[in-house]
């Protein structure tokens, strides 16, 4: 993604925007009326519209938006009132705009996958040892981490050989917090790839009842550099475009994060508990410059659950639960893009 940004053609559009002079609509029911894919997460404030193989993505209280994600138009600023999603005429007559414009092939496509084993070596994360009809099962979580692990890694190596599908561990070796996300931030990509991170690990609780997978992103609310400084000559410029960045790696982290929690909840079914997706400042996603989500398999303290994790059939559920939630945002990511590519 670096890459790209040396290339975004910026367009300024200079005029005065305000909902006091325009009739306010509502997104989503506009969206519905035209045709119109609307992604929008409440917590963020951040949304992706899209149609005909194009995509504008925007925030509320911000008056520009990335279009096709190479392109800022300064424009009216969306706005929640009453728990709907507002926009002004001149945000949709912007947004029919681009949409009425014929697609080509500009190439943009997952480049590579990052999965990240939590804890290892010395670190055996979270451990607990159940006593089951007289027999003592012990579970550490660095042991299930890395076995999900090579499981997605084996799916993804398959399904995708043209990408760089790669691993912080392999083995049971043990990396810091800081050497992972390096990993990560050091994976060189071609001009218009981008990289996207799965940090995976399982839970524990003091609650022994409490169980269930969960998917994790960063914090909307956290305020971090994704740009190199050095790329854009001018401060204001380059904190229109690192805001943005941040917004649009914030959006895809949650799409992925719904994704995996829909591939997750078809493969498990009532086995345990969807716990939903949640937003935290864990370091491995806040340092990573790139879209990233943290998944928390169960809760090795459950006694129910820790036999569950203990099971490599079950293991391969989750995998495939993960694989599936990836593969799905793949495709949406690719076909946004106007990617060619085949599976």
């Amino acid at each position: 993604m670096k890459n790209i940004l040396q290339k975004l053609t910026v367009l300024l559009f200079l005029f005065a925007a305000s909902f006091a002079c325009g009739q306010s609509l509502n997104l989503v029911d506009e969206a519905a009326k035209s045709g119109m894919t609307v992604y929008w997460d409440s917590l963020s404030g951040a949304g992706i519209l899209e149609k005909n193989g194009h995509q504008i993505s925007f925030k509320t209280g911000d008056n520009f938006i990335l279009e096709d994600y190479t392109k800022i138009v300064f424009t009216d600023s969306p706005e929640v009132k009453d728990g709907s999603l507002l926009v002004s005429k001149k945000f949709l007559d912007e947004a029919e705009r681009l949409f009425k414009i014929e697609t080509s092939s500009n190439g943009f496509k997952i480049g590579a996958i990052l999965i990240d084993p939590g804890h290892g070596g010395k670190d055996p994360g979270a451990r607990y040892t159940h006593k089951v009809k007289g027999k003592s099962i012990t579970v550490t979580e660095k042991d299930v981490n890395l076995a999900v692990g090579k499981m997605l890694y084996s799916r993804l190596k398959a399904a995708y050989p043209d990408k760089k599908i790669q691993m912080t561990r392999s083995e049971d070796v043990f990396l810091s917090l800081a050497q992972r996300t390096e990993i990560a931030n050091a994976i060189k990509l071609n001009d218009k790839e981008a990289i996207l991170y799965i940090s995976v690990h399982v839970n524990a609780s003091l609650d022994k009842k409490a169980s269930g997978y969960e998917v994790w992103y960063l914090s909307p609310g956290y305020r971090r550099n994704v740009i190199d400084k050095n790329s854009v000559d001018d401060k204001d410029l380059y904190t229109v475009l690192n805001s943005m960045m941040e917004e649009e790696y914030t959006t895809e982290s949650i799409l992925i994060a719904k994704s995996i929690m829909d591939g997750l909840q078809a493969q498990v079914g009532n086995l345990t508990t969807a716990r939903g997706i949640k937003a935290e400042e864990w370091f491995v996603v806040r340092n990573s410059n790139m879209p990233a989500v943290l998944v928390e398999l169960g809760f090795l303290t459950n006694e129910k659950e820790a036999l569950l994790l203990n099971d490599q059939a079950y293991l391969q559920k989750l995998s495939m639960g993960i694989y599936n939630g990836l593969s799905a945002f793949v495709t949406h990511f690719e076909r946004s893009r106007g990617f060619t590519g085949t599976k």
